[in-house]
């Protein structure tokens, strides 16, 4: 069994159907493919120079990073905070997408921004599907 299968099953107490331990997973991978995608781009971007290596985009690219590793492992350990993660995670991702497109035709730019992109779109998805199923608790 996978990290990812037992915190699935385990996540916040709430018993999940497979479509919700599926989106876990597509989740979990997401941010972990983003974590390495900006800490590579990182380096990439210090190979560059000039406006790529600026201290305010690397270090949007290595905060990405490092949100996206948090998250996942929120979510691999079942955290009932997971969905805190996740919202702040969708942020910080926009902002790094949006930083990496305004680097026009420069395709590993681009590349790190379609992740970035990936990344919050599913987190925002796991963010709400978990604020959804709070209210539910609640009622």
């Amino acid at each position: 069994m996978s990290p990812h299968e037992h915190a699935g099953h385990e996540h916040a107490g709430h018993a999940h159907d497979e479509h919700d331990h599926d989106e876990l997973d597509a989740c979990i991978e997401a941010c972990l493919q983003c974590h390495v995608v900006c800490t590579m781009t990182a380096q990439y971007c210090l190979t560059q120079g000039g406006e790529h290596a600026e201290v305010g985009h690397v270090g949007l690219l290595l905060d990405c990073a490092e949100m996206c590793q948090t998250s996942a492992n929120f979510m691999i350990r079942g955290s009932p905070y997971h969905a805190l993660t996740c919202g702040v995670c969708a942020e910080v991702c926009r902002e790094c997408a949006s930083a990496c497109r305004a680097f026009g035709d420069d395709e590993n730019m681009a590349h790190c921004a379609d992740v970035c992109e990936e990344c919050a779109d599913s987190c925002e998805r796991m963010s709400s599907t978990q604020a959804a199923s709070d209210d539910d608790d609640e009622a």
